[in-house]
């Protein structure tokens, strides 16, 4: 049986000022945030590395944490433009957190290119018998994308989107910690993933190809093609 490399880390640097969310990070904070290492695949190396390229970035202040994405992407593909769609159905960015780490209590965000969002929590994994709860909202989310290309346009070929997502500390409201900035130094248990359908077109529409499934692609390996495994994901520490 494949073992997952171990988590990665990551030091998310204290943003001195607000940052307006316009899908560009183009301010200071975004420019002294690291990038993570290209994603990987969801099993790690018993994989072969993804078709396209995807990373991310972290930054907080006080109100939010602040996470974005790049993602390389030759076919910007979304219909999907009811929030609490299922988003992975199509191609997504998903965030994962878990304020606490204990694997129980945790919280799941799904974003396509149109913007649009899935918010859920999660009391335990679906391994255990969890249940997801569709009625977890995050009032004050701020997100927006920045595409390179033309969504839905088989006729040409795009370059790539960009996700950027202000969540407030405030949403963070389920399980035993209190729903507040982190203290300095403090970690979180933290995974993003991003969904990625093989295409085709057909009657000049983008349709998925019949018979395949969806990649997997993550910051942090799971070792297993289940990103509901929150003891593997990844540890964010906040500087």
């Amino acid at each position: 049986m494949f073992l997952a490399a171990a988590a990665l880390s990551y030091d998310a640097p204290r943003a001195a000022q607000p940052l307006t969310i316009d899908g560009k990070m183009d301010e200071a904070a975004w420019q002294a945030a690291p990038w993570t290492p290209f994603f990987v695949d969801i099993e790690g190396d018993a994989k072969p590395n993804p078709r396209f390229k995807t990373r991310a970035k972290m930054t907080w202040d006080d109100q939010y944490f602040y996470i974005a994405a790049e993602m390389e992407e030759p076919d910007l593909w979304a219909t999907y433009d009811k929030h609490d769609m299922v988003i992975f159905h199509e191609h997504d960015f998903e965030a994962f957190f878990d304020p606490d780490g204990d694997g129980l209590h945790y919280f799941e965000f799904e974003i396509n290119a149109r913007n649009t969002g899935w918010d859920l929590h999660l009391d335990k994994p679906y391994k255990d018998k969890g249940k997801a709860d569709n009625g977890w909202e995050i009032p004050g989310l701020k997100t927006a994308v920045s595409l390179r290309g033309t969504l839905n346009n088989p006729g040409d070929r795009d370059q790539g989107w960009t996700v950027e997502m202000a969540f407030p500390w405030s949403a963070f409201n389920r399980g035993p910690r209190a729903a507040v900035a982190p203290k300095p130094d403090e970690a979180w248990r933290v995974n993003f993933s991003r969904v990625e359908w093989q295409l085709r077109v057909k009657d000049g529409k983008y349709e998925k190809v019949p018979g395949t499934k969806e990649d997997n692609w993550v910051w942090s390996p799971q070792g297993v093609i289940n990103m509901h495994v929150p003891e593997k994901w990844g540890t964010v520490r906040f500087r």
